[in-house]
Order: structure tokens, then sequence, then C-alpha cells
């Protein structure tokens, strides 16, 4: 999807934002921005406000997104940074997909970093920045986390007569409860997670603190956390609580499921909730609630007030053949200000400073601001990043897909994937 904001004509003197031997070349009419929808939403939304505008009107230079879902974005990221020159400026990248061999396609921020410096750099949060890092060097800047929180719909917990979960296994007993048909025949499924991909089974499998693969590159797929989430996810299917396409279930499926009411619980971004309860789409504004993911009974000691569910960052790089590099950093600077930071944090991304969750404008209006941070103590990643991640995580679908419609045994299919992942990793 192409989309302009806030297009501008060149014209203007370029703003004075860096010394001038890192504005020598001349000013671009625009600059393109690749990057996931959500990213486009959070840094231009309306709650907080655009975090693109003033920079925009200092500079006279129009900025224009293309979007494109996870796999697609990558593909083209690493397709565009392969060529010597290309039209891409600024791109969005998630974690997984950062490795050494990536950072080679991409250009080093040190010396723009030090002509040009970012706002309060020690303000980031430090293992971000850190794993941004390859030889020494920094390659991005985080702009987003994504740590999952537990959404719930307050309104069919009530039309139901059920509990609010406090555990794990509360919630699975809730999901059958909360698998009906309204007397209009619409159906209603107590929980549903997307079916085409697999960190959400991970965060299933941290309830239990599992893992897919450790950060030091240890198979957790065939242990019992992540054998008891797939099974969960087996017996769900098998009892009609999720939806019998669940295979084919996308990730704004689920969204929208959930804003119009016929899922009950799902496991997604803390960010997700503005989403869920836009009052003009919504179907229960203000009904749809977010917590803390609760940890099953036996982890409540070690995680009470919340399971170590997964955290996933996306961070702004510089292809290295893109022909705007200083407007580029200059963007970037600008998108990382605490200001703008917080405006995108209002917007529903997850801050990547500390000082936005003590910002009064943002504890005081977001309602998850203590459970998200409680939560950011105990997150880890999915997955470490490496070179396989992608062709991993395929493997993962695949037979996590043919287990839970009962093709495979769950045994199996997670012996499977161990099998067929352990030559993938470092």
């Amino acid at each position: 999807m192409l989309k302009r904001r806030g297009f501008l004509q060149a014209g203007s003197a370029v703003a004075v934002l860096a010394p001038a031997a890192v504005w020598a070349q001349a000013k671009p009419e625009k600059l393109t921005i690749l990057s996931h929808r959500v990213h486009m939403s959070v840094l231009t939304g309306a709650k907080g406000g655009d975090a693109t505008t003033e920079w925009v009107k200092r500079n006279g230079i129009g900025v224009e997104w293309v979007t494109l879902d996870t796999g697609p974005l990558h593909e083209r990221l690493f397709r565009e940074a392969s060529l010597g020159s290309t039209s891409i400026d600024l791109a969005f990248m998630v974690n997984t997909r950062a490795t050494p061999n990536v950072a080679n396609l991409l250009e080093p921020l040190e010396s723009s970093m030090q002509a040009n410096p970012l706002e309060d750099p020690k303000d980031l949060v430090p293992g971000l920045m850190a794993a941004m890092k390859f030889g020494g060097k920094q390659y991005a800047i985080p702009q987003r986390h994504a740590t999952t929180g537990f959404h719930y719909n307050e309104a069919i917990f009530k039309e139901r007569g059920v509990a609010i979960p406090k555990t794990f296994e509360d919630v699975i007993e809730a999901a059958k409860k909360l698998t009906f048909t309204r007397p209009d025949g619409s159906q209603v499924f107590g929980f549903l997670i997307e079916g085409d991909n697999y960190p959400n089974v991970i965060d299933m499998a941290r309830a239990y603190d599992g893992d897919f693969i450790t950060a030091d590159f240890k198979l957790g797929i065939n242990q019992g956390p992540m054998l008891r989430a797939v099974q969960t996810m087996r017996e769900l299917y098998a009892a009609g609580v999720i939806p019998r396409n669940w295979t084919a279930i996308k990730g704004e499926e689920v969204n929208t499921w959930m804003q119009s009411g016929r899922v009950a619980m799902t496991i997604n971004s803390f960010g997700r909730t503005q989403f869920y309860n836009d009052k003009d789409k919504s179907k229960n504004p203000g009904n749809i609630k977010v917590m803390a993911l609760p940890a099953a009974r036996e982890m409540q000691g070690k995680y009470p007030n919340s399971a170590p569910a997964k955290i996933e960052f996306w961070s702004m790089c510089i292809p290295k053949g893109a022909r705007n590099k200083p407007f580029a950093w200059s963007l970037i600077k600008e998108l990382s200000s605490k200001e703008n930071t917080l405006k995108a944090a209002l917007n529903g991304n997850g801050p990547v400073r500390a000082s936005t969750y003590t910002d009064a404008r943002f504890a005081s209006t977001v309602s998850y601001a203590a459970a998200e941070a409680a939560t950011l103590k105990v997150a880890r990643v999915p997955i470490p990043a490496f070179d396989n991640a992608a062709k991993a995580g395929d493997i993962f679908v695949e037979e996590l897909q043919a287990a839970v419609l009962g093709r495979k045994g769950v045994a199996l299919a997670m012996d499977d994937v161990a099998r067929r992942v352990k030559p993938l990793l470092p």
C-alpha cells in the first residue's frame, strides 16, 4: 500500500539541524519510508498527534509511506538494500531479522550519531539499543516494542457470568465457557490467536516459562511447557473454541473479530487495546480490557505479576544504497525524540524510552501503563536473531498446524520441529 502524508513541494531552505557538511547534498522532494502499517498508524495517529508534521514543515520535504506485512516488508527491504542505489530512504526492521549478515546491507549510524546526536540516548532502553549493534557499530535505532498483553471483552464475561482469569488455567477454562451462539445466530469464540504464525503460541508456552529456542540457541520446542501450549491449542480446536479455518486466520482478522465482539479473549501487544476500543469501529468500545498475561498456577511464585511474555521490537535503519542518508537520519532523530516517542505511545505504540512510562500524560491516560511496565521486567524475545530464523519459524508453523488439526501427534510434531530446526541453528 502506498500512502502520502503531509506532502509539501520542495522550495524552502533546509532547517539547520546539523553541521553544514552533513547537509551538503541537495534536498529531496520527499523521503520514502518502508514500514508495517502499524508504524504509520502510531506515528501519524490522531490521539497523540502526527510525529512527522513538524519535521515536514521545517524541512519542506514530503513523507511517503510504503506499508507491507512483516514478511513482504523484509523481503522488499533486503532486496532494496542489496542494490547500489534504492529509493527507500528509511526502513523499519523487526529484531528477529537483524543479523550480522543483514547489518552489512545497512548504513552504520555512528558518524550520524556523532554529528547530529539523538536526544538523551541513555533514555532509550539499553537492551534494545545493544541488540542493534554489530561489530561495535550501531545499525538501527529502536522505535517500537510490542510486548504481549492479555486482552478480554469484559461485556462478554459479564454476559456469560464468567470470572476474569487470574491464572493461565483460568484462561483455558474461560475460553470454553465463552464459546457460544447468540440468539441471533452469531457465533462467539472464547479465544483466538492468529493461525499462520507462531509467536502467540510461544506466549502460551511462556505461561509455563517455556521457549521455542532459548537465547543461547537451545531447543525448548519439544519440552514440557511448549508441549502443554500446543496440546491446549489442539484441545481448544477440537472443542470448537477456535474457528475451523484457524490455520488461515491472520493477525489483522483476530483484531477485527475482537472489535466486532466475535472473540472474547486474545493475546496481543498492549497497544492493540486502543484499536479494539475505537469508538467508531468497536462493537463494545470501552469494554475490551488488557492486563498482564497470567502465569500458570505453578509459576505464580516466580511470576506473580506477569508471565514472561514475548517482546518483539522494531528499529529504524537506513539502507546502504539510500540516496538521502543525512535527511533520513534527521527524520530518525525526530521520530526518536522524547516528545515524539510520547506521541506514538499515546497512539498505541510501545514506547522505547524509560521516561515515557513516568510521564504523567502517558501514565494518566494509558490504562495499561503499569501492566506493560511490569511485563517489560520479565519479557523476552520469542526467538533470538539468526540467519535461518524465518525458515525455523516456517517449520514451526507447518508442524504446529498439523498438530492442532489432529493430523499428527503433538509430541511427534514438536520432535519433528526440533529435528528440522536443529541444523539451522548457529
